[in-house]
């Protein structure tokens, strides 16, 4: 008979199996599974955060002070362990005291399996923080960190930039200058309570503290910038143009000292604009055709390689033909037409015919435009002005577009004769007002720049970078310039507009547009510029000012841009007491 085992015998049997199981799982884990248990368990116990630096602040001049423009503010974030922290519990406090800085969807969040960390809210100002931290909720807790400020509101916000959401700037010095103003963050590894509570136990624990960010200090006036500002705005409420733009620059060092494009935004709600072109700096990052203010560069390059002078005469006519496309002259006076004019003539006038023959003078034949006469103009165009490429300020530069002097295109000389007043090519406003700054500075080509340095105890400590100064003219051509520039305003002394004592100078530009692929000849659609310098009489300009004036469908001339030009001349005559010489 088969032997019977009673159900102690059983009992015995099926404990000793459960424990040699037993057994043998614990050896698993205890010595062969060893190192992952280990890791396991300091996963669930070890709190990693991030230590967020400080980011800059930034600075304009006040006079010789720095003064904030951009700040700091402490804020808090909101952040759960979904694994512990009770949904309903959390709701509510934020619901209470933070809903309108919520950022996260807790049913989604709960959700999510495994998942031991969460932001739910940002940017919240302390006096919220503490009403959620004396909710006393179970495994939720407040991460410090930083919010922008603008003090000055929408001032210089195109110039300035904003920080997004996530803690990266955008646009202008803030997008531009991101890494400098971030600094580094750092690292906090530690052991942590069942409510994610650091402690202060633990042979691995790691801190590495934050390396906050560099304050900057731009070399714009704030006071300057503001009425800058001001005056602009309400040029364009009295004309067609619902846009403008504004550069002032020392042409002797390449400092910048006011830079705006108007319409200005709130940095501090960038999200409520209606449209991302809002936040470009139509300074530094829009090529454009800049039109007759490039007679200034074909002029010049034409007398400093002595291929005429401001007297040398020409027979002007109301167009001329190139590669049978008749160019006109955009100024037509009877007066003018079929008569032996100067080139100082030729520049008052503005006369196309005029700029073109420079071209031809520069070819060394006078009756055509010749493959040399290319070359040199493309020489000082790209070589030495640096016009279609990026300057080198520190800031988002966009470059734009020189036709080469072999391009394998048809009507390359037609499109070299328009080059010579400033379309079929593109160049942005930063670039124009650095070239025009060499014609008038004694020949000199200076990298611009806006950044005077870093803000460290209360010292302006300047940043080591690249500088070009280039001697590209010579001081008799620069001469010569500024004096047929001078002479282009003297019916502005007459009209008591340029006071006597100052040397002021400047050019206009009035440019076509190309709608569909072409240029709009309706003339529906033109953007106005105008460039020019002031300065005490007999002296080197102090400034260079550049105006550009638009409005999508409208016709803005040079002439509204030089009106601008002249509220901004004396205004800048008058904030920054240049003196006369009388």
């Amino acid at each position: 008979m088969p032997k019977k085992f009673s159900r102690i015998q059983i009992l015995k049997t099926v404990t000793l199996v459960a424990l040699a199981i037993i057994a043998v799982r614990l050896f698993a884990i205890q010595i062969i599974e060893h190192d992952a248990w280990v890791a396991k368990a300091n996963e669930q116990h070890t709190l990693l955060e991030t230590i967020t630096a400080k980011r800059g602040e930034i600075y304009m001049m006040d006079g010789s002070e720095p003064t904030p423009v951009v700040m700091n503010q402490t804020v808090y974030q909101v952040i759960i362990d979904p694994a512990v922290t009770k949904k309903d519990e959390i709701k509510q406090v934020l619901e209470t005291y933070a809903k309108d800085y919520i950022t996260a969807n807790l049913d989604d969040i709960y959700n999510i399996e495994g998942l031991r960390y969460y932001v739910v809210a940002k940017n919240i100002p302390y006096s919220i923080a503490t009403k959620i931290a004396e909710a006393e909720v179970s495994s939720v807790w407040l991460k410090k960190g930083n919010q922008r400020v603008y003090p000055e509101g929408e001032m210089g916000s195109t110039l300035l930039g904003f920080v997004n959401a996530d803690g990266i700037g955008q646009y202008g010095v803030e997008g531009s200058l991101n890494k400098l103003l971030s600094g580094t963050d750092g690292l906090l590894k530690t052991i942590s309570d069942v409510n994610n509570v650091a402690l202060s136990i633990g042979t691995d624990n790691i801190k590495i503290p934050a390396e906050d960010g560099k304050d900057v200090v731009l070399s714009v006036d704030r006071g300057l910038e503001k009425g800058i500002e001001e005056i602009a705005a309400t040029h364009i409420e009295n004309t067609a143009a619902t846009n403008a733009a504004v550069l002032v620059m020392n042409p002797n060092t390449g400092e910048v000292i006011a830079m705006t494009s108007l319409p200005n935004y709130d940095p501090a709600n960038y999200g409520q604009v209606k449209d991302a072109s809002a936040y470009i700096n139509q300074v530094t990052e829009v090529p454009y055709e800049p039109a007759s203010i490039f007679k200034n560069f074909t002029f010049s390059a034409a007398i400093n390689e002595e291929k005429m002078t401001a007297d040398t005469t020409y027979f002007n006519t109301p167009y001329t033909e190139v590669d049978g496309n008749k160019i006109w002259n955009a100024e037509q006076r009877a007066t003018l037409n079929n008569q032996t004019l100067t080139m100082k003539q030729a520049l008052y006038w503005s006369l196309n015919v005029g700029s073109i023959q420079a071209l031809k003078f520069l070819g060394d034949n006078p009756d055509e435009i010749t493959a040399t006469g290319r070359e040199r103009l493309y020489h000082y165009y790209y070589d030495k002005f640096r016009l279609g490429q990026a300057t080198g300020i520190e800031l988002i530069e966009a470059e734009g577009f020189i036709w080469d002097p072999h391009a394998e295109i048809y009507g390359l000389n037609a499109a070299y004769a328009n080059m010579t007043f400033g379309q079929n090519l593109s160049a942005t406003m930063i670039q124009t007002a650095t070239a025009f700054s060499a014609v008038v500075n004694g020949g000199y080509w200076r990298t611009p720049t806006i950044v005077k340095g870093t803000l460290e105890n209360n010292e302006i400590i300047p940043i080591d970078s690249e500088k070009v100064e280039d001697k590209i003219l010579s001081d008799e051509t620069s001469a010569t310039m500024r004096d047929m520039l001078i002479n282009n305003r003297n019916y502005k002394v007459r009209s008591g507009i340029d006071k006597p004592g100052y040397a002021i100078g400047g050019k206009s530009g009035t440019a076509q547009v190309v709608v569909n692929g072409a240029y709009d000849d309706t003339m529906s659609n033109l953007v106005g510029s105008y460039i020019g310098f002031v300065g005490s009489e007999g002296e080197l300009p102090e400034y260079v000012i550049m105006v550009k004036m638009w409005g999508e469908g409208q016709a803005l001339s040079g002439g509204e841009a030089q009106n601008l030009f002249d509220s901004l001349s004396n205004y800048v005559i008058k904030y920054l007491k240049i003196k006369p010489v009388l």
